[in-house]
């Protein structure tokens, strides 16, 4: 959900942008809502909350709120390295559609 929110809010705001004719470095702001939008989609994709493989938690089985931790070093460290992907490949995404937005023009 949260991805479809984020690349909604992105859309909304460069339609906004466009439509006020602001400085077309305003358009670099899009990597916030456009990374956001970008980690919803890729935690659904890997089946895998970032926040909770930052901190070797998760929660599947309980209801919300209630969370256990990882008991195997060894699958911490990998829901940490997914987590961090979903980092890096997010801002990478964030940072490369608001590139790509200012080739756009009104």
């Amino acid at each position: 959900m949260g991805g479809i929110v984020g690349a909604i809010a992105t859309l909304v705001i460069l339609a906004g942008l466009l439509l006020i004719d602001a400085s077309i470095w305003w358009r670099l702001i899009l990597i916030i809502p456009a990374s956001g939008s970008a980690t919803g989609f890729l935690q659904d994709a890997l089946h895998i909350c970032a926040g909770f493989g930052m901190k070797g938690t998760y929660n599947v089985i309980n209801s919300a709120g209630v969370v256990n931790d990882v008991d195997l070093e060894e699958f911490r460290l990998k829901d940490k390295r997914k987590a961090l992907n979903i980092v890096m490949w997010s801002g990478l995404i964030g940072i490369a559609f608001s590139v790509l937005s200012l080739f756009i023009s009104r």
